[in-house]
């Protein structure tokens, strides 16, 4: 592959320059990098020069760009002197969504940015994610000190705007509804994986780009591993089965989980303890408010499960943040600290597991409004039964 170097872009390009797209739909990239930048400030002082982001999920958030191999440049006071890398074969793509950003191409990427920057005065600050080896070959070519930056975007990336909110709401409709007609498809002599790839078909069917990550269907005795592997196992007539999943949608993660009992109604040790669950998620679900502290929240829905004698079966957190990546800050459970706000989205999946027999979980992924918790994978939790 050719080694390409070059540079584009409106060197007169303002923070507004990228407001909006070619279709007239708002681009919010250059207000989000403003914040940035004014955080950047905050947290380092008047000397700093540039920030080095090479987060994928943070670039994305920060200019829109999705390519698999992308650096971005930014100016701690001059929002003219940010700079994306990317190589050639995402120069028309980075044209595309990251309309109005100055980008340099070369396949050599993070040498060339901080090449290209590096010469600048002031300090070069870096993304602590960044590879030893690659913190070494920045340190190589700059004259000043490198110090690493720890989560800064990702502080950002917590509370969701309105574009961020719409494509979760999109992702999850369609989960909600590829759920709905995986359970009226599903008949025993099915196999896991089986029933793991026509939900992420289904998912493309309705408008998806792509699953939210490795889809877990659980049944028989591997309902009672949390993040089970699906496999050849044939779910059997009696099986509990557990189905884990999330459509992605504009780079936006959707997580769902449901249980069911194929071909038979519950037997009474699979009704009381979705039973339990069930009751556990909803308390939780109801308590997802506004300053609402996480432990407290991870406490609503352990505490019945605990009083009805399975604490030890529910043995993960309550669930985690979700946006441009499927576990993302805030985590829930028994030792986080923080509280939720409005415009955070997270997950509420309480499970039991029963080694050898079975287990339940029951997931959703809501909001955080003023008003209260907006659930938006609305797909009944009730224990049916399926097949």
């Amino acid at each position: 592959m050719s080694n390409e170097s070059s540079q584009s872009g409106d060197s007169d390009a303002s923070a507004e320059a990228d407001a909006h797209d070619a279709s007239g739909n708002r681009r919010p990239h250059a207000g989000r990098r403003a914040r940035a930048r004014k955080l950047l400030q905050e947290r380092a002082g008047g000397d700093t020069g540039w920030l080095l982001v090479t987060s994928l999920p943070n670039i994305a958030y920060l200019t829109g760009f999705s390519g698999s191999n992308a650096v971005l440049a930014l100016h701690a006071q001059d929002p003219d002197r940010d700079l994306l890398g990317t190589d050639g074969r995402y120069a028309e793509q980075a044209r595309i969504q990251a309309p109005g950003l100055p980008t340099l191409i070369d396949r050599s990427t993070l040498p060339a940015i901080v090449s290209a920057v590096a010469a600048g005065r002031g300090s070069l600050m870096v993304e602590s994610c960044l590879a030893v080896a690659d913190h070494q070959a920045v340190q190589e070519r700059v004259r000043g000190p490198v110090t690493p930056l720890v989560g800064l975007v990702e502080e950002l990336r917590i509370i969701k705007d309105a574009a961020e909110i719409a494509a979760l709401m999109a992702a999850c409709a369609i989960t909600s509804a590829a759920f709905e007609q995986l359970f009226d498809e599903v008949r025993p002599g099915m196999t896991e994986i089986a029933i793991a790839r026509r939900l992420e078909q289904l998912f493309g069917e309705m408008g998806a780009s792509d699953r939210a990550f490795e889809t877990i269907v659980g049944s028989g005795p591997n309902s009672a591993i949390p993040h089970h592997r699906c496999g050849q196992r044939a779910i059997e007539p009696g099986d509990l089965l557990v189905v884990d999943a999330g459509a992605l949608v504009d780079g936006y993660h959707a997580d769902m989980t449901r249980t069911a009992v194929v071909a038979r109604q519950p037997a009474d040790w699979q009704a009381e303890i979705h039973g339990i669950v069930l009751d556990g998620q909803t308390r939780a679900r109801a308590s997802a408010v506004d300053g609402m502290a996480l432990a407290r929240l991870d406490t609503a829905a352990r505490q019945p499960i605990a009083d009805a004698g399975y604490g030890e079966a529910f043995a993960h957190g309550l669930g985690h943040g979700v946006g441009l990546e499927i576990h993302e800050a805030p985590m829930i459970g028994t030792r986080s600290t923080g509280s939720l706000g409005v415009g955070m989205p997270v997950t509420i999946e309480p499970g039991i597991y029963l080694p050898g027999r079975g287990g339940v979980r029951i997931e959703d992924t809501l909001v955080v409004e003023s008003s209260g918790p907006r659930v938006l994978t609305a797909m009944s939790r009730e224990l049916r039964t399926v097949g």
